[in-house]
């Protein structure tokens, strides 16, 4: 198996073998089948029996690894697509979807890589494959996915500090806000896990120590962790940073605290002009939509380099623009061709995962598009990016 999966002599072997385990079929994507696909998404990611190989869903064909003669278009494979960056499965399993004629039979092939940080959820619950079926973990099956992450590689975020306790966490938020959100109801009630083993099942600590993305979310000081996890907003009564400042704020706290600061401020500075019309009601057009700058100001904090630097995110607001700054140049498959077309990658997948189970992200790779369909809608022009190598500043400029 190459980088790019299986070779099509592969995958028409695996179409038919109806032993394997590394298989799943489905006639078609309709009804409760993108469920059960999700959930196989899930499982294959996890590789409880260990595999490192990745696992194959095909649509289009039976159960028995008859031809279906399924009409595979762009709206499917968009549709199988989605189901990794829809929010539900964290966090984000490495997959590929295709279109591929295998045998002379149209299928959509998802080939799903074995995650090297599991356990993986779906909807709060760990799936996992035993045999030919998908089931869900068990606590036993959970701990040695747990055992199985890798010490070495591992993002920033995902490592643990050290220098820290899980004391350093504030612990009582974690249960009573944090836990009901990333961990399905039912599964906390059956399971009756101590919460030391909660923390370790969803990445947050090895069992002693916490992950330096619980400590950014989670740390009773944040700040004294990770010194850059602020963000500085300063607003000008002019176009540059030598002109006088109206006003400042240093928004830092949890991250659930810094980011529910900064869109109470956006919303604060906005300022709305109205036009008397002649019939009907007046109208109300703000200098900018709102849910373009929080979308914006989102991104720069999940995706920003929390390592090795003090430098906080920072949010300019001048006379006719808003500059918002990440620290650290792009990361991975995000290029200065394609930021802001939809493609993304994960510097910070803990962070990101975090972000979405307490309600900053709905979707993943869905902020930037969003934001400038909203400019696009208020009449503003698109935001223009300025790409260096330890930052990106997104620009976002008042309607002509």
């Amino acid at each position: 198996m190459g980088p790019n999966g299986y070779t099509d002599d592969e995958l028409a072997a695996m179409m038919t073998d109806i032993e394997s385990d590394l298989v799943e079929r489905k006639e078609s994507l309709s009804g409760s089948a993108a469920e059960s696909v999700s959930k196989s998404i899930c499982a294959f990611a996890n590789d409880l029996p260990g595999h490192g190989r990745a696992g194959v869903v095909f649509i289009g064909v039976t159960d028995d690894g008859r031809c279906r003669g399924l009409r595979v278009d762009d709206d499917l494979l968009k549709r199988l697509a989605d189901l990794r960056d829809n929010g539900r499965t964290l966090p984000l399993p490495s997959m590929d979807v295709q279109h591929r004629t295998l045998g002379g039979c149209d299928v959509a092939v998802v080939t799903v890589w074995p995650t090297a940080e599991p356990p993986i959820r779906y909807r709060g619950r760990v799936w996992v494959r035993v045999g030919p079926t998908v089931r869900l973990a068990s606590p036993g099956d959970e701990r040695r996915l747990a055992e199985r992450r890798r010490s070495t590689d591992t993002p920033f975020d995902l490592r643990t500090s050290p220098n820290a306790h899980i004391d350093d966490l504030d612990l009582g938020h974690i249960e009573r806000q944090y836990l009901p959100r990333a961990i399905s109801s039912d599964v906390l009630d059956e399971n009756q896990r101590t919460l030391s083993e909660q923390l370790h099942s969803l990445r947050l600590s090895d069992g002693e120590h916490p992950t330096n993305g619980a400590l950014i979310a989670f740390a009773r000081d944040p700040q004294r962790w990770s010194p850059g996890a602020y963000v500085q907003f300063v607003r000008f009564d002019g176009d540059a940073v030598t002109d006088p400042i109206l006003s400042q704020s240093v928004l830092s706290g949890s991250l659930a605290d810094v980011l529910s600061s900064m869109s109470k401020i956006i919303e604060l500075n906005i300022r709305t002009r109205m036009e008397i019309a002649s019939s009907a009601r007046d109208q109300r057009f703000p200098d900018y939509p709102v849910e373009a700058l929080r979308q914006f100001a989102y991104n720069a904090v999940m995706h920003r380099n929390y390592e090795g630097t003090h430098a906080p995110t920072r949010l300019y607001w001048y006379r006719n623009s808003v500059a918002i700054e990440s620290p650290g140049g792009l990361f991975g498959a995000v290029t200065a061709e394609n930021i802001g077309g939809g493609s993304t990658d994960y510097r910070n997948r803990l962070i990101a995962e975090t972000m979405h189970n307490l309600g900053f992200a709905q979707r993943f790779g869905y902020g930037i598009p969003a934001a400038k369909t909203a400019l696009e809608a208020n009449g503003n022009p698109p935001p223009e990016f300025t790409i260096e190598p330890d930052r990106v500043i997104v620009t976002t400029r008042l309607p002509a």
